[in-house]
């Protein structure tokens, strides 16, 4: 059968493995959209696989433990964010460029190892102030992690600016499906947040090892001159990845500092559940960006200027109707997934949604500042916004908890997108596909309409219910839009025909 592996014989008799046809399918499609494909396919994997083990661990652990991991992996990302010190992104700018690719390689691993060093310097240094890592006992768990991320970075950076996209992604589907599996296993024999700790760890190194069995860099000889072009670019892409750090971990810091970790369960959880809609998003991130960074080189700024508009619009087609539904249902959503310790969440959860619309621009918009040499106009967008998410955390939280979190954030992501618009605006031409908009908006508005109607009419009584209205509401939404949208439907027909999958006549 065309669609399975064969095995067959050449004149030699030596049998050949033929691979599957789909395989073959998928390597002929253009490179930027197999990429997307690749990407989007593996977010889709993670997303469920994540949401679904939050789930299990929400009933099993509660909001205190899950806090607490929750907590883990903040102080987690502010460590690490001094390892990688803005070298990874560099690193993959460097590469993507084309010289001296081995020399830029090595020069950036040994300032990490350096830099290595320096973290756990001052995580020892701050060991007495965290006092919720310390009560939990994970603060060796932590040291382990940042030296065992380590080798996972500096391999996924050299093979991100290769161009690997699909096999960094890869490595990154693999990290957290073993995660989750050795999380489940371990939470189930008992061992909490040993467990949670253990099976993060194990999902680095697993991701590590696939990286670097297609990573083609050696380590070179480098001089003082890869150094400073390291430097020159990550600096700026340092502090503005210390910005984008400062709102994913400074909410869940200051609510377990002016709270408890049983509310950092319930705002993680919400804030989960909100950043559903955004992975095709962070799928084209990844995969633009080296593009990106190769057409500035050859001065293509109008075809990175039209890639834009058009990742903008294929973000939108999930998040927007996503952002929609989850106002709709999004209280029975955290009563029936997670349980009744979570639905104090709701309001939280309310706020949040309309975030991640936003955060695609902020996503896309920082990255093509990136690409475009201009990391220091990323920096000082991120820097204002940070002032204000600092501001408003300390101020709100006190007085309106997690809530005040929730507002925090969306103000200062909003503050961030709305200067990087205005900044990329002086190099490049970024335009919205307003036709395409208004047929996501459209479609969301009929959706909403058919959802909030069956909702008054129809009580949800269980999680059966309510998945039934998250179906029928998917179902109304996509096939109108793509009924509206002419250009959506044809580039989406024209895909599932690479791809071979079945494509129904009826749209």
């Amino acid at each position: 059968m065309p669609s399975q592996g064969i095995i067959s014989c050449e004149g030699n008799g030596i049998p050949v493995i033929q691979k599957p046809a789909f395989f073959h399918q998928l390597m002929n499609i253009e490179p930027v959209r197999r990429q997307s494909i690749i990407h989007i396919g593996t977010n889709i994997a993670i997303t469920a696989i994540g949401f679904l083990s939050t789930v299990y661990f929400a009933h099993v652990l509660g909001p205190s433990i899950l806090g607490a991991y929750f907590l883990f992996l903040a102080y987690f990302g502010i460590f690490n964010l001094i390892v990688d010190g803005g070298f990874g992104n560099a690193t993959a700018k460097r590469i993507s460029e084309g010289k001296e690719q081995e020399e830029f390689f090595s020069a950036s691993a040994a300032l990490r190892l350096g830099l290595l060093a320096i973290s756990l310097i001052l995580l020892f240094v701050f060991r007495p102030f965290l006092v919720d890592l310390n009560s939990a006992d994970l603060f060796w768990w932590l040291v382990l992690a940042l030296v065992v991320n380590l080798p996972f970075g500096i391999t996924s950076g050299g093979n991100y600016g290769l161009g690997k996209a699909g096999v960094v992604q890869g490595s990154i589907l693999l990290n957290n499906l073993l995660r989750i599996i050795i999380q489940v296993v371990a939470v189930f024999l008992g061992f909490q947040l040993a467990g949670l700790a253990g099976g993060f760890i194990f999902g680095i190194v697993i991701g590590c090892l696939f990286n670097y069995r297609y990573l083609e860099l050696q380590f070179r000889r480098f001089t003082l001159v890869h150094l400073k072009s390291l430097f020159t670019f990550s600096f700026w892409i340092f502090l503005a990845m210390s910005g984008l750090l400062v709102f994913t971990t400074a909410d869940v810091v200051l609510i377990g500092y002016f709270l408890g970790n049983a509310d950092v369960g319930i705002y993680r959880v919400a804030l989960q559940l909100a950043s559903l809609g955004v992975f095709i998003a962070l799928a084209l991130q990844n995969v633009l960006y080296p593009r990106f960074s190769r057409w500035n080189e050859e001065g293509k700024q109008e075809l990175m200027a039209s890639s834009l508009s058009r990742a903008y619009t294929y973000s939108l087609v999930l998040a927007v109707p996503f952002c929609v539904g989850g106002w709709l249902l999004g209280d029975k959503l955290l009563y029936y997934l997670y349980g009744a310790a979570f639905s104090s969440g709701t309001v939280a959860l309310f706020i949040l949604l309309p975030l991640y619309v936003v955060y695609i621009f902020l996503y896309l918009q920082m990255m093509t500042l990136n690409a475009l040499n201009h990391p220091k106009d990323s920096f000082w967008t991120t820097a204002v916004a940070v002032l204000v998410n600092i501001a408003l955390n300390i101020l709100l939280i006190p007085l309106i908890g997690i809530n005040g979190a929730a507002v925090a954030t969306l103000v200062s992501i909003l503050v961030n997108a709305v200067l990087g618009y205005v900044i990329l605006g002086k190099y490049i031409t970024v335009k919205m596909e307003k036709r395409a908009l208004f047929h996501i908006l459209a479609a969301s508005a009929v959706m909403a309409l058919v959802v909030g109607g069956i909702r008054l009419i129809v009580p949800v009584l269980h999680l059966g219910y309510l998945i039934g209205m998250i179906v029928i509401g998917a179902v109304v939404y996509f096939v109108l839009l793509l009924k509206i949208d002419r250009g959506i439907r044809d580039e989406m027909r024209e895909i599932f025909g690479q791809t071979g999958i079945y494509w129904p006549d009826c749209l």
